[in-house]
């Protein structure tokens, strides 16, 4: 038998070890899959009500929200922004909590509480200062979700299957940046005048009834989310042993494994590794083209519709996104390719970002926007790809994911500035910046897929070198 073990030579010694042929544990590892995949489906709506929550200021404003609370300059921007303020603080030390407790399905419901709460007394703001402070503890508490979701799920799935489950668990943002529009449009058109509310107090109701709704689904996920494979209650020893077994033979490090690594390590492994900064620096860049997303019904608003129809105008393209990311993913874990996909999707949002600078034809803009939109696929499998890069370590892995994703929150804050309204209704420069940053992180991650390209060569070579001196250690392949 070869030394050097491999996913598929790994299992068939289980099989015999355990008497089972091979595809009766094939039956059993599918059936565990479709189980996980039952229990992380909850996370589709809590990433929904996440975004949505984060965004409704993008919809209060067709409402009235800026000229009731007498913004003025860039205190809108300012409002926007300030919310990624608290990323940038709270993601990475609640991510190394997270690997520290082990308790996602406890953490994660309880952080979304707190924003719920916290989006809903948004509501009652009256002045600049209020609503400045309200959107920076909402940051502050929505911190832990994202880093804390992608790193859940990191726990569960092999690396060919990571690309789906993270558009399966992040399309309720692609969704609702979408449908929460829809569900704004309802609230501000129909809530006018209730209990005496008029003008732009019909938001109070936006933030109250999607603020009450993320604390009730809150409740309700913390019986439904897992934890991790060695500490879920609801699987049985067998299905433990399998979900634990089929992870190590891909190459991923185990959270509670033999010579697991302490948080405060896997701190300074992540800080010292410079890909890690440089997916970070990647990102940041990366963040400024998303910018467009939460001023999106704004830039629908050019169009010249009333609020209503800007509203649901704004629906349709990420619809058309959410099946985009499904089938990008879906390919991107088929041919364990990464780059070349995330290249496929920004050539897309390019062409979009150039028809919008070229014509103000309602339709060509209209279709710029679907084309836009497909931002979303590149950026699930890019996330998939930074779990991928750096599976083999979990504390690690929870650092480096927390880092990245606060990092890459300063593109939201300085893209929050990119849409100035003295720039409307053409935003030429503002698709221009969009357009000369997504060339810039493009750039930046083609010369990542190189670099671990070669990274991979090398890892051959030292396996023919080393010839049959390796034992008992699984090929581990950096996806590119």
């Amino acid at each position: 038998m070869s030394a050097l073990w491999d996913a598929k030579s790994e299992t068939v010694q289980i099989d015999v070890a355990s008497g089972l042929p091979s595809h009766a544990r094939d039956d059993r590892e599918r059936r565990l899959v479709r189980k996980i995949d039952l229990r992380m489906s909850v996370v589709v709506l809590l990433y929904a009500l996440n975004y949505i929550d984060r965004a409704n200021a993008s919809s209060a404003r067709l409402g009235g929200f800026e000229k009731d609370l007498h913004l003025h300059g860039s205190q809108y921007s300012t409002i926007l922004s300030i919310v990624y303020v608290g990323f940038c603080i709270m993601q990475v030390p609640a991510n190394m909590f997270l690997h520290w407790l082990e308790r996602p399905a406890i953490l994660i419901p309880c952080c979304m509480m707190i924003w719920g709460i916290v989006s809903t007394l948004t509501g009652i703001t009256r002045n600049y200062i209020g609503v400045l402070l309200a959107r920076f503890f909402l940051g502050v508490a929505e911190a832990p979700f994202f880093p804390g979701a992608i790193f859940l799920i990191s726990g569960w799935y092999k690396r060919d299957e990571l690309a789906v489950r993270t558009t399966l668990v992040t399309c309720g943002g692609v969704i609702s940046a979408g449908f929460g529009s829809l569900f704004a449009s309802g609230i501000l058109t129909n809530m006018q005048g209730v209990l005496g509310q008029a003008a732009w107090r019909r938001e109070l109701w936006l933030f109250f009834i999607e603020g009450g709704a993320t604390i009730a689904v809150a409740i309700c996920a913390m019986f439904i989310l897992p934890n991790f494979p060695h500490n879920t209650r609801w699987l049985t020893p067998e299905e433990r042993s399998l979900a634990i077994s089929r992870l190590a033979n891909d190459g991923n490090g185990r959270i509670d494994g033999p010579g697991k690594r302490k948080t405060v390590q896997g701190l300074w492994d992540a800080l010292l590794d410079w890909k890690v900064w440089w997916f970070a620096v990647a990102l940041i860049v990366d963040y400024m083209v998303l910018s467009f997303v939460i001023y999106f019904p704004t830039i629908v608003a050019t169009m010249g519709y009333d609020t209503t129809v800007t509203l649901l105008l704004a629906a349709p393209p990420w619809v058309l996104a959410t099946i985009g990311a499904f089938a990008l993913s879906r390919y991107s874990d088929r041919t364990q390719q990464r780059f070349i996909c995330i290249f496929a999707s920004n050539t897309l949002v390019a062409l979009g970002f150039t028809i919008s600078i070229c014509t103000m034809n309602m339709v060509a803009r209209y279709v710029s926007l679907f084309l836009m939109a497909q931002t979303a696929a590149g950026q699930i499998v890019l996330w998939a790809w930074v779990n991928n890069t750096f599976a083999r370590q979990p504390a690690k892995r929870a650092v480096a994911v927390a880092l990245i994703s606060a990092m890459s929150a300063i593109g939201n804050i300085v893209g929050s500035f990119v849409w100035p309204l003295n720039w409307g209704p053409t935003y030429r420069y503002s698709y221009a910046i969009c357009l000369a940053a997504l060339g810039v992180s493009t750039g930046m991650l083609g010369v990542m897929h190189l670099h671990l390209k070669r990274e991979n060569e090398q890892i051959e070579r030292n396996e023919r070198n080393a010839g049959n001196t390796l034992q008992d250690t699984v090929k581990f392949r950096y996806l590119v």
